[in-house]
């Protein structure tokens, strides 16, 4: 049976002027879970904030907050992020020399925790975390910025991904995607096996409201 749809508004697509209003918003419209990308300038070409941050949106709302580390050192920042308020956290598998040992963290944390890999990383790594995951990211843009345009190959590497993990006794773990997501390919999305659907400026680009429950209505469930 396939998991329930889960829309993630991306804060990288935010108003940072008005925070406060663009959680609001996203609240306001039915969002599951923000999605916050925490981005270092060197696993990623491009900066954007820590846990400083992550505590501030905490203070906001009651919603799940998505902690995405594209970052080269992530078991030294986890426990700030848990501490901050993340419910869930993941983590590169490009950077990650030990990723038992670093799922592991997150879950004696009691977070939510999952791994990501880039659009040209080899779904075999996927295959060797699965059972220590709760989630598994798959980047449908190559990570570090957004309004991204979506890369066709992810719908190959979701359909096989997902067919890896029914027949492997693990169909609990659910599928995010993350990258040039809108009404007009969610259905698509969603019927490869991906139900986290991670979206910025598929939601934030336009009126917000209309978007949200276009790509709502896009899926079939």
């Amino acid at each position: 049976m396939p998991h329930r749809l889960k829309i993630a508004p991306s804060m990288l697509s935010a108003d940072f002027a008005r925070l406060a209003d663009s959680v609001k918003l996203c609240e306001d419209n039915g969002a599951d879970i923000l999605h916050l990308d925490i981005m270092d300038g060197h696993f990623v070409p491009n900066i954007t904030f820590g846990a400083l941050v992550v505590g501030a949106i905490r203070t906001l709302t009651e919603l799940p907050l998505d902690c995405h580390l594209m970052i080269t050192d992530p078991d030294k920042y986890i426990p700030d992020f848990a501490e901050a308020g993340a419910d869930l956290i993941s983590v590169h598998v490009e950077t990650g020399f030990h990723l038992h040992r670093t799922l592991s963290q997150i879950k004696s944390l009691n977070k939510i925790a999952g791994i990501a890999l880039n659009p040209a990383t080899p779904l075999e790594y996927a295959f060797e975390a699965a059972e220590y995951c709760d989630f598994i990211l798959l980047m449908s843009v190559n990570p570090g910025f957004g309004g991204q345009r979506f890369i066709p190959t992810f719908i190959r590497r979701c359909e096989k991904l997902r067919e890896y993990l029914d027949k492997n006794g693990l169909n609990h773990v659910e599928i995010q995607v993350d990258g040039g997501i809108s009404a007009k390919n969610i259905a698509e999305v969603y019927a490869a096996g991906a139900n986290i659907i991670v979206a910025g400026s598929g939601l934030f680009g336009g009126d917000f409201k209309q978007n949200i429950e276009a790509m709502r209505s896009a899926v079939k469930q």
